[in-house]
């Protein structure tokens, strides 16, 4: 009688034992590679048109604004490399100071104006029951109008003479103002007419923060016996901080570059009262045909709102 053998195991391998590896399939270990790679090149290829746009427009110039500054540019004419001559130039400017002076000027009393106006004024229509399609409609209509003609239109209403804004105050026997042509009243006159053709949008953005805004949190600080102001305070503004923060970024930035104003309305004057370094920059280049001037003057405007959009970015991160 035979007995059963038992199988021998020593022969027979583990697929997971040291060494041993399972039977792969010719080329499939570079298809999950291969599908990342081309799902890579597509993507690219979609943001190709961006990158170029941005390239040619954005980049480019800035690049070519940095070398011009250390050139003696002329159009037509070949380039001359003269070091930081032209920042030492723009320095020794008279309008130098009071071009940088008006701009911070301008810029804190655009903050101090039309970064209140604008979440007011959200804040009024959030709250009208009848008629806010109408008046958002209104209140961002200054947008849709070009900066040029905005501007042509204030020139008109603050005229001296005949002007809409001195007739009023005839009318109502109070005394009249110089507006625009006046030292002292020039520069504000220009950040009212910059508030009411830009806090349309701002005012649109406020309105879409605060209608996400839960029902709930007015309703409990309401049990609590808060009033309109405090809750403003303690709801509203928490609650709609981030946006506050990043707009008023924003402000900063398009106020230090205002342009359109002084040169439509007042051309500067009076006696320099109203040059904004972009304005400058603008005289520099088309009116003094300096144009390495006006690239150094750029490159300083540059590097100063980057430092601070750093800073205040830095400043304002919130850790998750």
């Amino acid at each position: 009688m035979k007995t059963a053998q038992a199988p021998d195991r020593s022969a027979a391998v583990h697929p997971l034992a040291e060494g041993a590896h399972p039977a792969r399939r010719p080329g499939t270990p570079h298809r999950p590679l291969r599908r990342k790679l081309t799902d890579q090149a597509r993507a690219y290829a979609f943001l190709l048109g961006g990158l170029i746009c941005f390239a040619l427009f954005s980049w480019y110039p800035a690049i070519r604004a940095v070398i011009i500054s250390f050139q003696k540019y002329i159009p037509g004419s070949s380039p001359q490399w003269v070091g930081t001559r032209n920042f030492t130039q723009v320095f020794q400017d008279p309008e130098f100071a009071a071009a940088w002076r008006n701009t911070f000027y301008f810029t804190l009393i655009a903050l101090l104006i039309g970064f209140l106006v604008p979440f007011v004024t959200a804040l009024v229509l959030n709250e009208m029951r009848h008629a806010k399609s109408f008046f958002r409609v209104v209140v961002y209509l200054p947008v849709m109008i070009p900066p040029v003609v905005s501007a042509l239109l204030w020139k008109w209403f603050y005229d001296p003479g005949a002007g809409l804004a001195n007739e009023a105050l005839r009318f109502l026997h109070l005394p009249t103002s110089n507006w625009t042509n006046g030292t002292s009243t020039a520069l504000v006159s220009i950040v009212l007419v910059s508030t009411w053709a830009n806090m349309g949008g701002t005012v649109l953005i406020y309105l879409a923060a605060l209608q996400g805004i839960p029902g709930e949190l007015y309703e409990a600080a309401e049990l609590d016996g808060a009033n309109i102001l405090q809750r403003v305070r303690h709801v509203t503004i928490p609650q709609t901080r981030f946006i506050m923060l990043m707009l008023m970024l924003l402000q900063i930035i398009a106020t230090m570059q205002v342009f359109t104003e002084p040169y439509v309305i007042t051309g500067g004057g009076p006696q320099d009262s109203t040059v904004s370094v972009l304005y400058l920059i603008y005289k520099y280049a088309f009116q003094y045909n300096n144009f390495g001037g006006a690239c150094a003057l750029s490159v300083m405007l540059l590097v100063l709102l980057g430092i601070f959009s750093a800073l205040y970015l830095r400043l304002t991160r919130t850790d998750d």
